[in-house]
């Protein structure tokens, strides 16, 4: 998989792909991030990709001109399979989502600024706009960061063991069950007993009761049909 993202500042993505899993993944050649500086398509010599609202009001946006000739740019070499904005109004990001874009081919990514981006950029070239959740960050980055380390990770072959993010939280709607490691006993609390009965059955039943009793006291709104 091949991931475009178009930054106001690219530095800020730096550390959260440098490192970890997504490293793994990148160093094994089954994820490819690119970040692109949006000023190298300034519109002067001063390095401005942003101007003053239409209208009046507090906060610069992001102007049409650099974001839509770094999108035509880099589709002349790459078809996206989606264009994606990180914004606070768009739809909010889950694990259904994130497994949706882990079959794509090649992504491009939007890291908004200021008060956003022109609304004409994402009539015309955005497909789809996603939000971490319902709150506003100084930029996009942190957003991009968390979407392509929620894509990467599933992607087969990046972990070590293939069935791990099968059962991580809300793959099957539910949060994830409790985990317990060595020693079985510490300071006299002991891991329940089903967990070392070495029976698959038992442990997969007690998981699933777990996972489900969780739910419905944690994110019961996972549960709804509706």
């Amino acid at each position: 998989m091949r991931i475009d993202i178009i930054s106001v500042l690219p530095e800020l993505l730096e550390s959260p792909l440098e490192h970890s899993i997504m490293k793994r993944a990148r160093d094994k050649g089954l994820l490819e991030v690119h970040t692109h500086a949006l000023r190298k398509w300034a519109v002067n010599k001063y390095g401005q990709v942003d101007d003053y609202q239409f209208g009046g009001g507090a906060g610069m946006v992001m102007m049409p001109e650099p974001l839509v000739s770094a999108i035509e740019e880099l589709s002349a070499t790459v078809t996206y399979d989606e264009v994606i904005y990180l914004t606070p109004d768009g739809q909010q990001l889950n694990q259904g989502i994130a497994n949706q874009l882990s079959l794509k081919k090649n992504l491009l990514m939007i890291c908004g600024h200021y008060k956003g981006i022109d609304e004409r950029v994402r009539e015309h070239f955005v497909t789809k706009e996603i939000s971490i959740g319902d709150y506003v960050l100084s930029g996009g980055e942190l957003a991009a960061a968390v979407l392509v380390d929620a894509i990467g990770r599933i992607l087969p072959g990046v972990l070590n063991d293939e069935t791990s993010a099968l059962f991580d939280s809300f793959q099957d709607d539910l949060l994830a069950p409790p985990v317990y490691t060595r020693p079985a006993e510490y300071r006299g609390w002991k891991v329940p007993e089903v967990l070392l009965s070495g029976d698959p059955k038992k442990v997969d039943e007690w998981r699933h009761d777990q996972s489900l009793k969780r739910t419905k006291e944690r994110r019961p709104d996972l549960l709804d049909e509706d």
